[in-house]
C-alpha cells in the first residue's frame, strides 16, 4: 500500500497529466476501501469526483497568502505574528519545541538548511470576561471584554522550500477529504455481524490515517513512521479482504467516496476572518487607537471543525537550542 507516495507537483488547474488522475484515484481508492477495486469500472466512476477535489484543493492551497518570515525583529511589525504568539521570545521557543520542525530538522532533507517553510495551525478561541478599561479619562473595572487567544500551536510538512510544501499541503488536503469519506463510510448503519466487523476494521483504518497526517487535526507525536503506519494499515486491508463484501456493499461505499469528493468545495474550505485586536488581544472597535485590523485565513471543514492557518518561513539558527528533556528532570531530581 502506497499510502505514503509522492502526489501533486507544479500543476495548473484542469491541466493535470494523466498519471497525476490515475495516481489521486488509486489514492482514494487505497485511502478508503482498497475492496472498490473488485467493481468494475471504479476509475470511470471516481474520475470526474477525482478531478474536481483536485481543481478545489490546488485553489485552495494556492490561495494561502505568501509565507510570513518569523523572525524575532518582525514580531512587533507584523499584526498576525504579535496575535498568535505571545511574544518574540515565545514565538521561538513554540517552533523549537514543534515535533515535525524536529522530525525534519533531523531528516537528510533537513540537516543544515538555512530556512525552512511550513504551515502553521492553530487554535482561535475567544472569551468573555471582564476586565480594567479606560472609559473616558477614569479606569474602571468589571467592564465586559472578548479576548482571542491562539492555542494549539503546531507546524505542518516543514520543508527546505515553499513550493514543496505547498505540494504537501495539497496532498495533505485531499487526504483530508479521503478521511472524511472514510468516515462516512464507517458510519454507514452495519446490521449483519460481517458489516459490523467490516465498520469497525474501517474506523481502525480511518485511525491510522488520521495519525499519519492524512488530515488537519493534531497528530500524537511519535506515530508519524510511515514503515510502521504501512504495515497497519496493510494488516487492515488484509482482514477487510478476508472478510470479503457483496456487490450491493461497495456499491455503497463507491457511491459515497464519489459523492464526496464531487461536493470537495463544501466539505473543505477557507474563510477569511478579520479581527480587531489591540495589544492585549482585545477585541476592540477600528476607532480605538490602539486598535489593529488584522486578516487570517481559517480552514473549515463539514465536521464544524476550524483553524486559522498561517505560511511561515523558519530560521533553524534564529531557534534556541530544544532542551534535553531527560537531563532537565535529571537536574531537577538532583
Amino acid at each position: 500500500m502506497k499510502l505514503f507516495q509522492s502526489i501533486f507537483g507544479s500543476e495548473t488547474r484542469r491541466r493535470y497529466p494523466e498519471s497525476l488522475i490515475k495516481l489521486a484515484i488509486e489514492r482514494a481508492v487505497d485511502g478508503t476501501d482498497s475492496r472498490l477495486r473488485l467493481l468494475p469500472g471504479y476509475r470511470k466512476r471516481l474520475r470526474a469526483p477525482v478531478i474536481t477535489a483536485i481543481d478545489h484543493v490546488i485553489a485552495l492551497v494556492d490561495a494561502i497568502q505568501a509565507p510570513l518570515p518569523a523572525r524575532a525583529c518582525r514580531h512587533g511589525t507584523e499584526p498576525r505574528l504579535s496575535a498568535v504568539f505571545s511574544s518574540a521570545s515565545d514565538m521561538l521557543q513554540i517552533l523549537a519545541r514543534d515535533p515535525a520542525l524536529s522530525r525534519f530538522q533531523a531528516s537528510p532533507e533537513g540537516l543544515g538548511v538555512e530556512q525552512v517553510s511550513a504551515l502553521l495551525m492553530t487554535e482561535r478561541v475567544e472569551r468573555n470576561i471582564l476586565g480594567l478599561d479606560l472609559v473616558g479619562d477614569q479606569v474602571r473595572r468589571d467592564v465586559p471584554q472578548v479576548t482571542v487567544n491562539f492555542t494549539s500551536h503546531r507546524l505542518l510538512d516543514p520543508m527546505a522550500n515553499e513550493s514543496e510544501s505547498r505540494r504537501l499541503w495539497k496532498r495533505r488536503a485531499f487526504d483530508h477529504l479521503l478521511t472524511l469519506a472514510l468516515n462516512r463510510i464507517a458510519e454507514t448503519k452495519a446490521e449483519r455481524a460481517d458489516l459490523t466487523r467490516q465498520r469497525d476494521l474501517l474506523r481502525r483504518k480511518l485511525k491510522t490515517l488520521e495519525r499519519g497526517g492524512w488530515s488537519f487535526e493534531q497528530a500524537k507525536d511519535g506515530d508519524q513512521d510511515p514503515a510502521r503506519l504501512t504495515a497497519e494499515l496493510d494488516a487492515i486491508t488484509a482482514q477487510l479482504e478476508a472478510l470479503g463484501a457483496d456487490r450491493d456493499v461497495l456499491q455503497t461505499h463507491l457511491g459515497i467516496v464519489a459523492e464526496l469528493l464531487a461536493d470537495a468545495p463544501s466539505q473543505l474550505w477557507s474563510e477569511p476572518v478579520v479581527l480587531v485586536l489591540d495589544p492585549m488581544n482585545i477585541q476592540r472597535t477600528l476607532q480605538d487607537p490602539s486598535a489593529r485590523r488584522i486578516e487570517f485565513q481559517e480552514l473549515r471543514n463539514v465536521q464544524g471543525r476550524r483553524a486559522v492557518v498561517l505560511p511561515l518561513t523558519i530560521v533553524p539558527a534564529d531557534l534556541p537550542e530544544r532542551e534535553d528533556l531527560v537531563s532537565a528532570a535529571s537536574r531537577y531530581l538532583q
